[in-house]
């Protein structure tokens, strides 16, 4: 399908409103197939792709962001870390005891907070704490731009999860542009509401076989819509053997050789790709002595 694992900047000029529309597929398949994790983390997982690579787009600086819900409900722990060339990899955690979870988003979390972790290159590093405290992930992140942007902000999140094999999630964000931000109330920004309302009609049928021109097309025919270059997006994982080296450097060598000794070397898997690297007694010697050169990716 085209259009496909490529975010989409777009500008409404006469309503002085920025939006961003982005559709994943290919990307997603290494996220929420890396374990066998049930339906309900799958659409959650693809909820906050398409959210993080829309919270991307916003980026001013080479870096990172990261979304992190912590929760004490079914789901444990789930995260979607994506860098400014909109690559992107995630995990979650969840109640393996439970037979059934919930369907719901609310249902799923309890005592839930999101934290928005953003990590320039260069500078400092800056962290929000969200209350997933509405019925949904839009919802919330929506009330997170009001509260801690000043931005009037509207954010589609949308599942497609009818192929087992094939999750797809699609996500729209439409904000006041920085110059107009004095009033983040929607209701009484008139042309912001009103350009709220348009992409309420939008289906998902509509969201997941139109092409993206036809979607704007669609939505937006009355106004004058300004279309930027796509992006293209990406799994990636930014795992190595190199910076797993660079941890054991901070375990006594002793204490490293003595694994080696009892197992016969130091096995260490990667979270979000399942990378496995492997270091032997030569190995953990190299890196004490700051001679560790990475040769090769075990997998």
């Amino acid at each position: 399908m085209s259009n496909y694992d490529e975010l989409h900047r777009f500008l409404l000029n006469a309503a002085n409103v920025r939006g961003e529309l982005v559709r994943l597929e290919e990307s997603l398949q290494p996220i929420v197939h890396s374990v066998e994790y049930p339906v309900q983390i799958q659409r959650l997982l693809s909820e906050m792709a398409a959210a993080t690579t829309l919270l991307t787009a916003i980026l001013k600086f080479k870096g990172e962001i990261g979304l992190q819900i912590q929760s004490k409900g079914p789901v444990n722990y789930a995260v979607i870390n994506a860098t400014h060339d909109y690559t992107m990899r995630g995990v979650a955690r969840w109640d393996e005891s439970l037979s059934v979870l919930p369907e719901s988003f609310q249902e799923l979390l309890d005592s839930a907070v999101l934290v928005i972790t953003i990590t320039p290159q260069e500078g400092e590093r800056y962290q929000g704490v969200v209350a997933l405290d509405k019925p949904t992930l839009a919802e919330c992140l929506e009330e997170y731009f009001t509260q801690s942007e000043q931005l009037a902000t509207k954010v589609t999140l949308m599942t497609d999860m009818s192929e087992p094999t094939r999750a797809r999630a699609a996500g729209m964000l439409l904000q006041v542009l920085p110059s107009q931000a004095a009033n983040t109330d929607v209701k009484n920004d008139t042309q912001f509401d009103h350009v709220c309302k348009l992409t309420e009609t939008l289906t998902e049928e509509e969201m997941f076989s139109l092409p993206v021109n036809d979607i704007l097309y669609r939505l937006y025919h009355q106004e004058e819509v300004e279309v930027y270059p796509s992006h293209p997006v990406s799994f990636a994982c930014s795992c190595s053997k190199q910076r797993s080296a660079d941890a054991l450097r901070n375990v006594d060598k002793e204490e490293l050789l003595q694994i080696i000794e009892e197992d016969g070397a130091i096995k260490m898997n990667c979270q979000y790709c399942h990378s496995e690297y492997v270091f032997d007694s030569v190995d953990v010697e190299a890196i004490h002595n700051g001679q560790f050169i990475e040769t090769r990716k075990d997998q």
